[in-house]
């Protein structure tokens, strides 16, 4: 345990996360998500849900506002709608950055091709359905603050 750090950054997420550069997208996935069969690193998160996995990792990961209008893609569901999850992780976002995030939904197949070119999943144990997102990783300037020039 560090102190200061939610204990949902584990040290094999916490590698991945300083390991992954500008433009890298981390896939952050509920229980039901097939992670394992993405062909990318997993990290497993058991007993924490979207929205807190996401309040921990976007205290360290800079969201990329400068090249991406929507650096958050999350999963449609079956009918094209936004899942129950997408509005408490917009609002948990928004905070988090200090300004708006642009989320953009994605076809479940087409958020499964993109979860197999992230840069490693966080697989949850939410269950709540198409509860999974995928960021991308912004810039962090020189003096640790994240760029968000757009």
């Amino acid at each position: 345990m560090l102190k200061g750090l939610s204990p949902l950054l584990t040290p094999d997420l916490l590698a991945l996360l300083a390991e992954a550069g500008h433009g890298d997208v981390v896939a952050v996935v509920d229980g039901n998500f097939p992670a394992h069969s993405r062909g990318v690193p997993v990290v497993e998160l058991p007993g924490a849900d979207v929205t807190q996995a996401l309040a921990a990792i976007c205290q360290l990961l800079p969201v990329d506002h400068r090249f991406q209008p929507y650096p958050v893609k999350h999963m449609l569901t079956a009918d094209g709608t936004e899942g129950i999850a997408v509005e408490p992780v917009r609002e948990l976002l928004c905070d988090i950055e200090g300004t708006p995030v642009g989320l953009e939904g994605l076809e479940r197949s087409a958020f499964y091709e993109a979860a197999g070119r992230a840069y490693a999943v966080v697989h949850t144990s939410d269950e709540r359905p198409y509860a999974c997102f995928l960021v991308a990783k912004g810039v962090v300037q020189r003096d640790g603050r994240a760029d968000r020039r757009v």
